[in-house]
């Protein structure tokens, strides 16, 4: 078949009238597809390059969507929109209106669940399984995981479960942890075919009916079961999958289409729990993303002739300088330990890993165990930041209220990516972590207005150690201030007066500070002149400097980058609340109470009445619908009092 194939897929059953020597150039298409729509949009690059031959045999092999197949994570999914009608709108990729990038519900019948945090997608599909089973049903369902992912101990859980159910379950372990060499290739090839085909599993049940029919403690039944253990060993490499239940095929060459198909279309006979170990290199067929997978993993816009990044930042990364303070704050304290759950990258301690590799932990996608470890090593004396997204910190709940909560241990929470974090979307907004936090006695919670102040409330947590205590942070880079040369500790529950004003007050928090303050500069313009406090703590808050200025100008608004029931807005309203000072009208602003899609941060900012010029205009209309009610005399300008 010559021409583009690709334009003639739009759907797996399209697909599945190709000859099996077609599929080798359509993988070339559809990587080239991927590359060409993530250079300009961003996305994960390098994982969706790995599966691409992965994906066409499973398609090829089974009939989705009535056979469910679900994605792990969702890192390697482009390939599988690309092939389940959504190669027209693969241009929207990440874009707000267009397509997820993420498997997702909503948007195709070929996403039967939505991933996209890491290890769910053996506990799902289980659950698709015995739905199945219940209504007597017969389809097949396939999880596809990571190596990755079973380093987090929900993916074990659902290991653990579908051995005791025992119910028709495929798992295909994508492992791209190693390259394929050509001998091990051929070796896994002709192994797998082996104890995939339908000779080898009579062999296997042969054996067993011999070792049943010999005399117990014979040695000829010893002689039989040392045959089979051999056998085992020689064709299983992998028998901790068995001692779970699993009937374990595998590895095999993830790029080698003809012997997945193969071995797929073999496995479908099997009854029962199958992991099929499948060996796939990230970054497959972009030369960049092969030399360096981590770097290509998640990228944003580039050049895809040079690989270099389309732009760069003027103002550092709130994770470059976590990452640069961090190893300044450990080179004066021989106690700081850093911790991160399969994020050294991402969330800047790279390079602290390097600086002080005997004090960094990488626990895996296993935020709950990084959280337990990390109250046990506060509980031993030493001082643990537990450096995790804001969206996956929810992961560990639990033990932030059972082990660190409770106990008052001074863990560090270091929650990056707090709030909106634009194209990744819905599941990965870090929204809520004011609200689960705020409720816990004890908790010190902190957001810093800019880079610079981010750098003292680093040192406030180190010098901090009277429970647990939390920053909050956003994606990408800061303001561009300038950087203090030490950082200094800020005395814990202590909020800042960045400006005067007699109409209102405005109360910010984190990132919300700087749009408060040029809406305030929009608003003096058209004769309105409001205050604006830098809250940096909504745990404790600074109450008399809140109540002080309520007071003056009697009304308040309050601003926060987060969901608003149980946030920021509410713990100033509590506090109104607790005082006997009728007359004080207030308003909260932050994150209506939905779940927002992806778009750029800028634009989905807009869409929550969150940038400076819908604040200045909903002020403004605020303010002359309600009059004001007597206000105390204001002290002279600039006090603090």
């Amino acid at each position: 078949m010559s021409g583009n194939i690709l334009d003639s897929i739009h759907s797996p059953e399209d697909l599945k009238r190709l000859p099996v020597e077609s599929l080798a150039p359509l993988a070339a298409e559809i990587r080239e597809r991927i590359i060409h729509v993530v250079s300009a949009n961003g996305g994960h690059l390098a994982p969706s390059l790995g599966t691409v031959e992965l994906t066409l045999a499973l398609h090829y092999t089974f009939q989705t969507p009535h056979d469910i197949l679900i994605w792990d994570v969702g890192h390697q999914c482009y390939g599988h929109k690309i092939l389940t009608g959504r190669n027209e709108r693969f241009d929207s990729l990440r874009r707000e209106g267009g397509l997820s990038g993420f498997p997702r519900r909503a948007e195709s019948e070929y996403d039967p669940f939505g991933t996209a945090h890491a290890s769910t997608a053996i506990s799902s599909a289980l659950g698709f399984a015995c739905a199945r089973d219940l209504k007597g049903e017969h389809h097949h369902v396939i999880a596809v995981v990571g190596d990755g992912a079973l380093t987090g101990g929900l993916a074990f859980e659902g290991i653990n479960q579908t051995g005791v159910v025992a119910t028709d379950l495929l798992v295909v372990l994508n492992d791209n942890s190693m390259s394929i060499s050509p001998n091990v290739g051929a070796i896994a090839r002709y192994l797998t075919r082996l104890t995939s085909a339908p000779v080898y599993r009579r062999l296997e049940t042969d054996v067993w009916e011999l070792l049943g029919k010999v005399p117990a403690g014979g040695k000829a039944r010893a002689l039989v079961r040392r045959i089979k253990e051999s056998m085992k060993n020689l064709v299983l490499p992998n028998i901790l999958f068995e001692e779970f239940g699993f009937k374990y095929y595998g590895p095999i060459d993830g790029h080698d289409l003809p012997t997945l198909i193969e071995v797929l279309k073999q496995l479908k006979e099997v009854k029962g729990p199958v992991l099929l170990h499948t060996l796939t290199r990230k970054g497959k067929g972009y030369k960049f993303a092969e030399e360096d997978a981590r770097k290509y993993h998640g990228v944003s816009s580039f050049d895809k002739l040079t690989g270099t990044s389309a732009k760069k930042p003027s103002a550092p990364a709130y994770t470059e300088v976590y990452g640069q303070t961090m190893i300044e704050l450990a080179a004066r304290d021989p106690e700081i330990v850093a911790i991160t759950a399969a994020m050294p990258d991402g969330t800047g301690l790279a390079k602290f890993a390097t600086a002080y590799p005997g004090r960094f932990h990488d626990v895996g996608i296993a935020e709950q165990h990084g959280t337990c470890f990390s109250a046990g090593l506060a509980a031993a004396g030493v001082k643990p930041f537990t450096t995790i997204y804001s969206t996956f910190l929810q992961r560990a709940y639990d033990q932030i209220v059972h082990d660190v909560a409770v106990q008052q241990l001074p863990v560090r929470f270091a929650m990056d990516r707090a709030g909106l974090v634009g194209e990744d979307g819905a599941t990965h907004h870090g929204l809520f972590d004011i609200s689960y936090l705020r409720c816990l006695p004890g908790f010190v919670l902190m957001a810093p207005k800019d880079e610079n102040e981010f750098r003292h409330m680093l040192a406030t947590m180190a010098a901090h150690g009277k429970g647990p205590i939390a920053v909050r942070y956003p994606r990408g880079s800061g303001l561009g201030v300038p950087m203090d040369p030490t950082p200094r500790a800020i005395p814990i529950g202590e909020g800042e007066l960045l400006r005067p004003g007699e109409d209102a007050v405005f109360v910010a928090y984190g990132t919300m500070v700087a749009p408060a303050q040029r809406a305030a500069e929009l608003l003096e313009a058209k004769g309105i002149r409001t205050a604006v406090v830098n809250a940096r703590f909504a745990k404790p808050l600074d109450e008399r400097l809140i109540l002080d200025w309520a007071r003056r100008t009697r009304r308040l608004a309050t601003f926060e980058e987060a969901a608003l029931p149980g946030g920021f807005g509410d713990a100033v309203l509590e506090l109104l609340a607790r005082t006997p000072d009728a007359g004080i009208r207030a308003r909260c602003f932050g994150v209506p109470d939905r779940f927002f899609d992806h778009g750029t941060r800028d634009s989905l900012l807009r869409h929550a009445g969150l940038d400076a010029e819908s604040i200045a205009r909903e002020i403004e209309r605020w303010l002359k619908e309600e009059p004001r009610p007597n206000s105390e005399p204001l002290a002279p300008v600039g006090t603090n009092a």
